[in-house]
């Protein structure tokens, strides 16, 4: 319990830190967009694209496919299993920028799906590996700036995301 009380200690600690920071109204605006891009509307496009493009047969589009079947139930399972409250629910004046569309933080559903998209197209367009990379890092971000999430809620999510992406692809058993 001690450890749990230590993390939990210093996710408070750099969520404030983060959400106090001088220049957090100037990110504000920014993390809505970038936030936005994790909605999963890109996703659903870049899914159709594939599949217009290429069909069934595409191997980034089963990878995707299998990897949403996997990572959605997984972060479900483990976000009703934890419970932990958004920093709204725990933290004593505090409101978040956004409404949450659910109740629970633990882990970041956005930032699971981001690192799990920019996992799969890393793989299948190396080049673009810093650009998928930084956008799903601004993602995490940018959950926490907009106070839906602490900063373990989105470690976890990147674990959870690239986890998912490597096992689709059989990169992982």
């Amino acid at each position: 319990m001690k450890l749990l009380y230590s993390i939990h200690k210093y996710d408070v600690f750099m969520f404030s830190w983060l959400i106090n920071a001088g220049i957090h109204s100037t990110l504000t605006q920014i993390s809505r967009y970038v936030s936005k891009t994790g909605d999963g509307q890109l996703y659903l496009l870049i899914i159709g694209l594939l599949y217009g493009s290429e069909g069934i047969k595409s191997s980034l589009l089963q990878a995707v496919v299998l990897a949403f079947l996997i990572e959605r139930p997984s972060y479900f399972l483990l976000k009703n299993g934890f419970k932990r409250n958004r920093p709204e629910a725990m933290l004593k004046n505090f409101h978040s920028i956004i409404t949450p569309s659910d109740q629970f933080s633990f882990p970041s559903g956005h930032t699971s799906a981001a690192f799990m998209m920019a996992t799969l197209l890393s793989y299948f367009f190396p080049s673009f590996i810093i650009i998928f990379y930084c956008w799903a890092t601004l993602v995490a971000c940018s959950r926490i700036i907009l106070g839906v999430h602490f900063p373990t809620d989105t470690l976890v999510g990147m674990l959870l995301g690239i986890g998912t992406a490597l096992f689709s692809l059989g990169q992982i058993i």
